[in-house]
């Protein structure tokens, strides 16, 4: 997201300022997307999402939520999870997804996405104000919404 924000403005011969809030709007928009994508990991329907729930855990991806339930859970709770990312497995789909909710790290995961896109919104005062700026700004506030 980063490169492809801060090569519109390289290719546009816009000023460094410009360039650099593209850079920053794109990684957090990235960032907040990726946390999203993250939640609906734990939240989502399969059907919807195209993807099988747990498969961040499947592959043995320590993601925000899972990284906040083990903090905030107890350890067994924590061990619970450490062994499901490490085992790469979803036999303990059911526990762990209990534990990520049960712990408030999706909540957590929630406001570090909406931290992200406030920070990508912000970065969109360096740039005119005009249609496609809107756009961005429109693109930034619906991620937190996303449900696929």
């Amino acid at each position: 997201f980063e490169a492809s924000a801060q090569l519109a403005a390289v290719l546009a011969d816009a000023p460094q300022e410009v360039e650099q809030a593209c850079a920053t709007y794109g990684q957090a928009l990235g960032t907040a997307f990726q946390i999203i994508d993250d939640v609906l990991d734990y939240t989502g329907n399969s059907q919807e999402m195209g993807k099988n729930l747990g498969d961040d855990l499947r592959e043995g991806k320590c993601t925000l939520p899972l990284i906040a339930a083990m903090q905030r859970g107890t350890p067994e709770q924590a061990a619970i999870v450490r062994n499901a990312i490490e085992q790469g497995s979803t036999d303990q789909l059911e526990a762990v997804v209990e534990i990520v909710r049960s712990t408030g790290a999706l909540d957590i995961a929630r406001a570090a996405a909406h931290s992200e896109a406030l920070r990508a919104i912000d970065a969109l005062n360096a740039l005119p104000s005009n249609a496609h700026t809107a756009n961005l700004l429109q693109l930034a506030s619906q991620l937190l919404e996303r449900r696929t």
